[in-house]
């Protein structure tokens, strides 16, 4: 029989990447929180994006209960005017402006 080599873990083998099967805890049950406020603005903008975007669980580790809840809330606070809908105006991000685009203001017809 051949002889077997302890071999070292690999470093890809020792990181918790991807598909580790090891899940955020949710934020709101880790503090014991039952229910999210809409008026907690500061919270809220956690759990969502630079461009106004609601993020999914799989981003905030919040679990089914609470990731409902939070939408409820993000889009109650929007309603308030608390939270954009959508991200500030900033510079351009290299896109180029929307006047690029075939904009067809200077032709005579």
């Amino acid at each position: 029989m051949a002889k077997q080599r302890n071999r070292r873990a690999r470093r890809r083998d020792r990181k918790a990447g991807p598909g580790s099967g090891r899940r955020k805890p949710c934020p709101y049950c880790r503090d014991k929180i039952q229910h999210v406020d809409y008026k907690d603005v500061g919270m809220l903008r956690k759990f969502v994006s630079d461009r106004g975007k609601i993020r999914s669980r799989r981003i905030t580790g919040a679990c089914r209960r609470h990731q409902s809840q939070i939408a409820r809330a993000v889009k109650r606070a929007r309603e308030l005017a608390l939270l954009h809908y959508v991200a500030e105006e900033r510079e351009s991000r290299g896109r180029g402006d929307r006047g690029d685009r075939g904009d067809r203001g200077d032709r005579d017809r």
